[in-house]
């Protein structure tokens, strides 16, 4: 579906380290600031285990993951929104993304130099927070000098146009992000052309060092604190770890590494599913010998939505979708043997697709 995450932070966060870690296409990751100028983009295999165990059952001549498009911007200093260091070339990229992954330093070490020249997540929160917010004002401003003739005519469309705009600027002149505005899911057509950067779901990952990767630590908390009325996810992750994990030459020893920091996953794998999460994806699977192969899809598709991910035509011409649930596949270990025990659901248009659905679309064109 081409959806991407875009990795935000102040420059020596440790982001480009992280993002190394989740794709083969290497970000230099250095200890100065700007070592990511041109935004790297990567392609990530979306872990899932289920997709792992239809191929064991199935034994397809191929297997196809799901992805998503990781990208990481150069680093953002205070005046971006001005233009200053980066600013124009880092807020056009993150406005071309889907959603945001802000990596924010919570670890202390004299060794890894701070642009500001000491650690506070939450100043550096703000001090991004602060640029995409003034960003956005000045759409904002843009577009209400252009409905405010249209409002005072008494265009009913202009004055409703008006007053949604003019909540938007004022909750962002409170320092507030445009994503916890007090607008009607409805009324925020009229600011969807204007693409802002603060409406964008946002995930924080706290960058620890290895012994708070389990606990956590005070700064960790200060950032959940700070974040509670965002409705964000906060993962807790040691890019210093994952940089380890990723030099390990087999999934055994990553496996054994992992167990002897007592994790149960890594850190890595959790960033991308939740990243899937943020985007508001679902998965859907087709099973054959030929071919097993994960599909994405936003959540909510009805069934000729779902096959038209596949191919339009699928969509056009649909008739129906036949569909298993993926524990009745599991449990019964095949197509033959669901459609026997009656396991086989046979859906219409209106069906909502669910998470995890083995299906096969009939169409005509």
């Amino acid at each position: 579906m081409g959806l991407q995450c875009g990795i935000v932070g102040l420059p020596n966060v440790g982001k480009s380290t992280l993002f190394n870690c989740l794709s083969n296409a290497k970000a230099q990751a250095a200890n100065f600031p700007f070592c990511t100028i041109e935004p790297n983009v990567g392609v990530i295999t979306v872990p899932d285990e289920r997709l792992t165990k239809l191929t064991e059952l199935v034994n397809p001549a191929k297997v196809v993951p799901n992805t998503i498009e990781i990208v990481d911007i150069a680093g953002l200093v205070k005046g971006a929104s001005k233009g200053e260091g980066l600013g124009n070339q880092f807020l056009g990229n993150i406005r071309a993304t889907n959603a945001i992954i802000h990596v924010l330093r919570c670890f202390d070490d004299d060794n890894v130099i701070h642009v500001d020249g000491s650690v506070d997540p939450i100043r550096d929160k703000e001090i991004i927070d602060t640029e995409l917010q003034l960003k956005d004002l000045e759409s904002i401003d843009k577009k209400l000098q252009k409905v405010e003739k249209a409002a005072k005519t008494g265009d009913k469309e202009g004055k409703k146009a008006f007053d949604v705009l003019t909540v938007y600027k004022n909750h962002l002149l409170e320092g507030k992000s445009a994503r916890t505005a007090p607008v009607a899911e409805e009324d925020k057509e009229y600011v969807e052309d204007l693409w802002l950067l603060t409406a964008k779901p946002v995930m924080y990952v706290c960058n620890v060092e290895e012994k708070s990767v389990n606990t956590g630590n005070a700064y960790v908390e200060k950032v959940k604190a700070a974040v509670a009325d965002e409705n964000a996810e906060v993962l807790v992750i040691s890019a210093q770890i994952e940089s380890e994990i990723a030099q390990l030459e087999t999934y055994e020893e990553r496996e054994m590494f992992l167990e002897d920091l007592g994790l149960k996953e890594s850190g890595v794998n959790k960033l991308i599913k939740a990243a899937y999460h943020l985007l508001n994806l679902s998965t859907y699977f087709t099973a054959g010998v030929t071919e097993v192969r994960a599909w994405t899809i936003t959540k909510g598709f009805t069934a000729p939505q779902a096959a038209g991910v596949i191919h339009s035509d699928f969509e056009k011409g649909f008739i129906r979708a036949e569909v298993i649930k993926y524990i009745d596949f599991i449990t019964l270990g095949s197509e033959a043997a669901c459609k026997e025990a009656g396991k086989l659901g046979v859906e219409g248009k209106t069906y909502i697709v669910q998470d995890g659905d083995i299906m096969h679309f009939r169409f005509n064109v």
